[in-house]
């Protein structure tokens, strides 16, 4: 069978015969590419039986295949919110008889059909449908569904386009890595063995701040060789993710062309769906306003559950990310579809496109090494006119971080520069952050988390110190947190078999009720404690490590929430006394210092955030 292959979009800003250019906005694949995420994600047959492929599905005679799936639906919510697009051309190449359907739903979910097509015996015959976009303010999507009567049909290269009066800007994809070489060299291969994105991107920049480095990969030649001058490989010494990003966002935009430059920034521990660089990067060339469009969070470990939908940042509660009553974070994308449009605050930079005019508004990235740095700048941006929009079926799969522990060193990061941003952005009240803090802290001393307690001090005691231990990017503190937390045994994960407690001293416990009046009982708890009259040992799961739960006992084997080990958690009552005198004292502090640190910070901003500082420590000047 010969192949016919659909023209790819001009993606010119010139008027042929009267027309507009066409951008290509999304590509609707039948199954994965490399990632073993579930076929079902990009396309389910609905009745009897069909063959998917990547570009290509063969739909057997009497078969329904729907692409009402997580990958196949284009996002037209969002589209009608953000852009002045009207309509979407939905091209393929069939070959057989069959119907072609283009479908919407509502933000009910409710579906109707806006086009159909009818072919038979077509012979790699290029066809079109044309869908508006006009009913989808609060909510839905577009999506094809392909039929077949007593006859076979095969349809390949789907594209869906838009009309573009103007030539798509220039886009820069900034990766930033630290020993996960591995890891990165995948996304580099997705993305240029992906001739159409490899020639739609214009260049790939990779910051290395490892050791263990990325290009000591043998496939890496291969990834020079098939993205050529475009791949921009720079080591430097450890920055965090902040320092790596900005770093490849500097260079970018103060490089040629960089004045019109649209920038990727992308993780080095996700698994990349290629065509999802595509398809921000379409909406961002046609939006009728500069924005911040970010992709979704997908877990790597269960690759049909979305993690991240859209982030609502709660800055007096030092939570990047809330929960919204339509959220459909931790759902899986096989049983449930994104119908709401919804917004976001930020974007965490997982995957995120950032234009070049908000740089230049805002400056570059806060020097706070790692974690908040993504958020902080999205509510930058978003103070100065600049939306975020996450988009659905922008999807990259990301390591699953509720497998992550909450006790480990980065919680310093998140305590210090969670303070740190909600002073930038006005919503740290010392009276209010002194009594959120303080009940975190006394919980944290009832769970005989000590190592964390210490990581709470010094985080706090940083952020009072006041910007100017910003001064080398964060990266000094690192070391000293590890030496810090090290000295506390119950920071270490340890072997199930070794923990060094009886079984019959460590009896499995599930906590029974949740407190009532928790104040009351956090204050029993560390009573009890004080005195030293918490009954014996227990085991406790993964998840039931309530502080109102640990405090029962003497010994704690609590599982780690990565479920590789166990952590012992022993009461030590001078210890506990000496931890407790020493954070009421900086919390204290907080109190009667923060309205004056919250000032020291924001005169500083413009600093931190200059192109000059990062150059300064980028080494550049």
């Amino acid at each position: 069978m010969t192949q016919n292959v659909v023209a790819e979009p001009e993606n010119r800003p010139e008027r042929r015969d009267g027309e507009p250019g066409r951008l290509l906005a999304q590509r609707t694949f039948f199954a994965a590419r490399s990632f073993p995420a579930p076929d079902a994600m990009y396309a389910a047959t609905k009745l009897g039986a069909a063959v998917a492929e990547r570009e290509r599905v063969t739909v057997e005679p009497h078969a329904q295949v729907t692409t009402n799936t997580y990958f196949g639906r284009f996002p037209a919510s969002y589209w009608q919110r953000y852009t002045e697009v009207t309509s979407c051309d939905v091209e393929a190449v069939v070959t057989g008889s069959g119907k072609l359907v283009i479908t919407a739903s509502d933000s009910h979910g409710e579906p109707r059909t806006v086009a159909t097509k009818v072919v038979a015996g077509a012979d790699g015959e290029t066809v079109r449908l044309t869908a508006p976009i006009d009913r989808f303010v609060d909510g839905g999507a577009l999506w094809l569904d392909i039929e077949t009567g007593a006859e076979q049909l095969v349809v390949e290269n789907v594209r869906w386009t838009v009309a573009s009066a103007k030539a798509p800007r220039p886009i820069s994809i900034v990766i930033c890595t630290f020993n996960r070489a591995d890891y990165c060299i995948e996304t580099l291969i997705e993305l240029a063995e992906d001739p159409i994105v490899r020639e739609y991107v214009t260049t790939v920049h990779v910051t290395d701040q490892g050791t263990d480095t990325v290009d000591s990969r043998d496939r890496f030649a291969h990834v020079k060789e098939l993205l050529g001058d475009k791949l921009r490989y720079v080591r430097q010494a450890n920055l965090g993710g902040a320092g790596g990003f900005t770093r490849g966002m500097h260079d970018t935009l103060e490089g040629p062309g960089g004045e019109d430059a649209h920038v990727l920034l992308m993780d080095d521990d996700i698994k990349l769906e290629s065509d999802t660089i595509m398809r921000i990067s379409a909406l961002a060339n046609s939006a009728c306003e500069p924005a911040v469009i970010g992709g979704q969070n997908l877990c790597e470990l269960h690759p049909d559950r979305l993690f991240v939908d859209a982030d609502i940042a709660d800055l007096p509660k030092l939570r990047a990310g809330i929960d919204r009553n339509e959220s459909l974070s931790q759902r899986s994308m096989l049983d449930h579809n994104q119908e709401r449009r919804v917004e976001a605050t930020h974007n965490a930079w997982w995957c995120c496109l950032i234009p070049a005019e908000v740089v230049r508004s805002v400056g570059y990235p806060l020097p706070i090494f790692f974690q908040w740095d993504d958020v902080e700048y999205g509510l930058r941006a978003r103070a100065a006119g600049f939306f975020t929009v996450t988009l659905p079926g922008a999807g990259v799969w990301h390591q699953d971080l509720y497998w992550k522990g909450w006790d480990d060193w980065a919680r310093y990061f998140h305590y210090r520069n969670g303070l740190i941003t909600a002073s930038l952005h006005n919503q740290l009240r010392s009276k209010d952050m002194f009594q959120f803090l303080l009940t975190e802290f006394m919980e944290t001393l009832a769970s005989m988390q000590y190592g964390l307690a210490a990581t709470m001090i010094k985080a706090i005691e940083d952020f009072l110190a006041g910007p100017e231990s910003l001064s080398d990017g964060g990266a000094n503190v690192v070391p000293s947190i590890r030496m810090l937390r090290a000295e506390f045994p119950e920071t270490h994960i340890v072997p199930a078999a070794r923990t060094g407690v009886r079984a019959e001293h460590a009896p499995m416990v599930r906590p029974s009720w949740e407190p009532s009046k928790p104040t009351l009982v956090l204050l029993k708890r560390l009573l009890t404690q004080y005195l030293d009259k918490p009954g014996g040992g227990a085991a406790i799961r993964a998840g039931d490590e309530h502080w109102w739960h640990v405090s029962l006992f003497r010994t704690a084997v609590v599982t780690d929430a990565s479920q590789t080990g166990v952590r012992v958690r022993r009461l030590d009552k001078r210890l506990m006394t000496k931890l407790g005198k020493q954070g009421l004292a900086v919390l204290w502090r907080l109190r009667q210092e923060g309205d004056q640190t919250v000032r020291r910070y924001q005169q500083a901003k413009p600093q931190l955030t200059s192109k000059e500082n990062w150059e300064r420590l980028f080494g550049a000047k």
